[in-house]
């Protein structure tokens, strides 16, 4: 049975598309997803490495308006990737084309912005399950159909994608090697971001939202090591603004003893440049780790 339900896996995959890129192959394919009741599209590199052998997996978070192009195309990540022998996963940020009302009304909430929660509100709660999405079945899914070792994972992200980076981490101790953020949402529970897509996704109940807030998470984390590198542009509109909330992050890692590594980087802002400049040093981060 297991076999057949593998092949049967394999077929559902459609390819979009297959470049070279630095000895490996930057892919995109399509399929139809369980957790998300849509088509769903996702990237995934194979590093040269990938051609005789199985190689760690890193997955990438994508924030609010990108799709799974946005990395692929603006991060220069590959060689970084090609060199340390790691396959990079890139899904897209929320289902699409769910004909839910409201959907398509704003930047920040609906398409293009799942917020990697799984939602329990009625309008919400049947497509919107991005936080099982990247943790169950898109993992199940590139563990079926390419050479990587399921055992040695890591997840990074920016901004939107930072909170999911990090959430998934605090709430699966053990079951990612490292993790990394760049300008993360680190405690959308008081941000604005945060406050209107936890109460259009999860409710007005605010203990719910919890759950779903890295800076909530920390405090409970039961502690099995986990090295945090999160990068922040020192002129980041967002960071002044107060939806990213760093400090408040920074101050519960320490209370409970937990190693970030915290990058306020001079001149930066929210942009693919400021991630085009350190994501070298981010899948360094993650090799020392997933290659160990």
């Amino acid at each position: 049975m297991r076999s057949l339900f593998t092949n049967r896996r394999r077929m559902a995959l459609k390819q979009v598309s297959s470049s070279k890129c630095f000895g490996g192959l930057q892919k995109v394919f399509e399929h139809d997803s369980v957790e998300l009741k849509c088509k769903m599209k996702f990237a995934v590199y194979l590093p040269p490495k990938a051609e005789t052998g199985k190689c760690p997996v890193l997955y990438w978070l994508s924030g609010l308006t990108c799709t799974e192009q946005n990395f692929i195309s603006k991060s220069g990540y590959h060689q970084a990737a090609s060199e340390h022998g790691l396959v990079v996963v890139a899904p897209d940020t929320s289902p699409r084309g769910c004909n839910i009302k409201g959907e398509e009304d704003s930047w920040d909430f609906g398409t293009g912005a799942g917020f990697y929660v799984d939602a329990t509100e009625d309008l919400w709660k049947t497509n919107y399950r991005m936080y099982s999405y990247v943790t169950k079945e898109l993992p199940q899914l590139v563990s079926d159909n390419f050479p990587v070792d399921p055992q040695r994972m890591s997840v990074f992200g920016h901004s939107m994608g930072g909170h999911g980076a990090l959430i998934c981490a605090l709430k699966n101790p053990g079951k990612y090697k490292s993790v990394s953020a760049f300008a993360p949402l680190c405690n959308p529970v008081l941000c604005r971001w945060g406050k209107k897509a936890f109460t259009g996704y999860l409710g007005t109940d605010q203990s719910k939202w919890e759950a779903y807030d890295a800076t909530c998470l920390v405090k409970s984390y039961p502690g099995s090591q986990l090295d945090i590198l999160i990068d922040q542009g020192k002129e980041d509109e967002f960071l002044s603004d107060g939806q990213l909330l760093p400090d408040n992050f920074i101050a519960a890692c320490t209370e409970k003893k937990i190693p970030v590594v915290f990058r306020l980087q001079e001149g930066y802002d929210h942009s693919y440049y400021f991630i085009a400049t350190f994501i070298a040093d981010h899948i360094r981060h993650h090799a020392k780790y997933l290659n160990a």
